[in-house]
């Protein structure tokens, strides 16, 4: 069975940085395992599945679409639903200027124009304000990072807030010990230089030791850092060795994420039958 597969980079004006993803449309849905294979085989920190929905109208398609890591099939990732919606507009449903996806974390609309002068493309997304943890857990994610952060809060996602972006960049957590928190992987962040903030994120638990682009964790950092601001707009760059750059607007409980998508790759896959 031949599938047809596309590779782009999210949250990046150009190829080779920002987030890789792969995505890979299909008629209807195959076997959780061979999704899975499909998403190991690839290895990229994301695979994107979509299978669309009955015809919504001129200028809105609706999907439904799931996100496997090499390990797992997770609950919600952005820059496989930045690069899903480009790989739409380019590829599948040229004309598109809304595409709603029906995920595990409800309806996600992307808006807007990958293919313009400006190509920039708006995701919506749920807040997930953090809230501080216990005194254990905190203590945990110290030694997990081999250093006593600022501040520890959670929203899934463990959020550690460093002083400043040099103890971001020179962040070396014991990955071991990241994987066995009870969390949902590990933000670091800190105030930026040229950006209202910085961040990473580690996810070894989900065979993704850092991830270059986040968009997920910042339904988390969103709500902290604009309510440490005092502002609802803001942007942010995850200082990955990849790196990329983010637009954000809290809206109440729903967070916009803005980026641009470069595409890369365009191809198909030879997968056995089922």
């Amino acid at each position: 069975m031949r599938l047809p597969l596309y590779q782009l980079d999210a949250f990046a004006d150009r190829p080779f940085t920002g987030n890789p993803a792969a995505v890979v449309p299909l008629s209807g849905w195959l076997p959780d395992p061979t999704l899975q294979a499909i998403a190991l085989e690839n290895n990229l920190a994301e695979t994107a599945f979509l299978v669309r929905r009955e015809p919504a109208g001129a200028d809105l398609v609706e999907y439904d679409l799931r996100w496997f890591t090499p390990a797992i099939e997770v609950d919600l990732c952005g820059h496989a639903t930045l690069a899903s919606a480009a790989a739409v507009q380019r590829w599948l449903a040229p004309g598109a200027r809304t595409i709603r996806f029906h995920t595990h974390s409800g309806a996600l609309t992307v808006s807007g124009d990958s293919l313009s002068g400006e190509g920039l493309l708006t995701m919506d997304f749920p807040a997930q304000p953090p809230r501080p943890v216990g005194t254990a857990e905190a203590a945990a994610v110290a030694a997990a990072l081999g250093q006593e952060p600022e501040a520890v809060l959670a929203a899934g996602k463990a959020l550690a807030v460093l002083a400043d972006e040099a103890a971001v960049l020179a962040a070396a957590p014991d990955l071991a010990r990241v994987a066995a928190l009870p969390f949902d992987g590990l933000i670091v962040t800190a105030p930026g230089h040229d950006h209202d903030f910085v961040s990473r994120y580690f996810a070894p638990h989900a065979g993704i030791d850092e991830d270059p682009v986040t968009g997920s964790a910042h339904c988390v950092l969103t709500p902290y850092w604009a309510e440490r601001l005092g502002r609802s707009r803001l942007s942010a760059r995850q200082v990955s060795a990849r790196g990329g750059d983010l637009r954000l607007e809290l809206k109440g409980e729903r967070v916009a994420i803005g980026g641009r998508v470069a595409p890369y790759l365009e191809g198909t896959i030879e997968v056995p039958e089922a």
